[in-house]
């Protein structure tokens, strides 16, 4: 087992699997009355979060405490970071308190590759900038597996702002390692043909989502992520919408046994419809609840766990 989890492509198919499964093996006692397991007893896990988070914080605490470590969780507003301490001195200060794995996410893209030159214990990124968030790629990989049965062969259309998405980018990686069929939907600014080709060479590009959806097997949506955008990437919310939402309209023109996915948080109304977003097709809560699971066989094998 690797000792970090800083990028998607960190995962070859094997160990991936071997994620998924231990993922599926946490679900199954997560039905027990008492959910706590003792494997991480006496190991610190530390939530070093330089940005705002809901699900994903709140999930890996979750994960943490289910297997019984003890959690630090670590916000910069409020702490030295605010007074500015550099991330290398506030990792130095982790290491010296025996960190045994460090969750960060950080505003910089690369900051969970850096830290882990300055601790001794495993690094897992929770979203680093634009570039890359894996434990949310390894909760659509699961959330897929556990809906359709497989990942192999599947086609999957990620629609929407690709540029500005770390989701995105882990997801193109780990998709195509374990099998599956990407295709990146949305308009030409947020997708540049240079970005597509750097994700991976097996990933194929779409201007038009109503051609895509009768052969897509899971749509995962994108939010528009309006506060990383410095120019105007399309006319309008409105235009937007219109050629790039997911309605109920367009919902129909999938094929009958596909899902509809969103990490979160969404855009309701702009890219994708509200009553979409509520169907039974949709695995948006799933995708939370799996969360847990996963981040739970990301700690836990990371730290040791066999």
């Amino acid at each position: 087992m690797i000792k970090h989890l800083r990028s998607a492509a960190d995962l070859d198919a094997a160990t991936a699997t071997l994620i998924l499964d231990t993922a599926a093996e946490m679900a199954a006692l997560s039905g027990r009355e008492v959910k706590k397991l003792p494997a991480l007893r006496g190991r610190t896990v530390v939530n070093l979060f330089y940005e705002d988070s809901t699900r994903t914080r709140i999930s890996f605490e979750a994960a943490a405490k289910r297997l019984s470590a003890d959690v630090i969780n670590f916000s910069a507003k409020g702490s030295s970071v605010s007074k500015g301490e550099s991330l290398k001195d506030t990792a130095l200060t982790l290491q010296a308190m025996g960190a045994d794995a460090v969750v960060i996410r950080h505003s910089a893209s690369g900051a969970p590759h850096r830290l882990a030159n300055w601790v001794d214990g495993s690094v897992v990124n929770a979203g680093d900038g634009t570039h890359e968030h894996p434990t949310q790629a390894l909760l659509d990989a699961y959330t897929m597996r556990s809906r359709l049965g497989r990942l192999d062969g599947l086609k999957v259309a990620i629609v929407g702002d690709v540029l500005h998405s770390r989701v995105a980018r882990s997801n193109v990686l780990l998709l195509t390692t374990l099998g599956a069929q990407v295709t990146l939907v949305g308009p030409p600014t947020l997708i540049p043909l240079d970005v597509a080709a750097a994700l991976s060479e097996k990933t194929q590009v779409s201007y038009d989502l109503d051609a895509v959806l009768p052969d897509s097997d899971v749509v995962m949506m994108l939010r528009v992520q309006t506060e990383r955008m410095q120019d105007s990437y399309f006319p309008s919310a409105r235009e937007y919408s219109r050629r790039y939402g997911l309605d109920m309209l367009r919902m129909r023109k999938l094929p009958e046994h596909a899902i509809v996915m969103h990490p979160g948080p969404m855009n309701r109304g702009m890219e994708i419809a509200p009553e979409v977003a509520d169907s039974p097709r949709s695995t948006i809560v799933e995708q939370v609840a799996n969360g847990v699971s996963v981040r739970m066989a990301v700690l836990y094998l990371l730290l040791g766990g066999k």
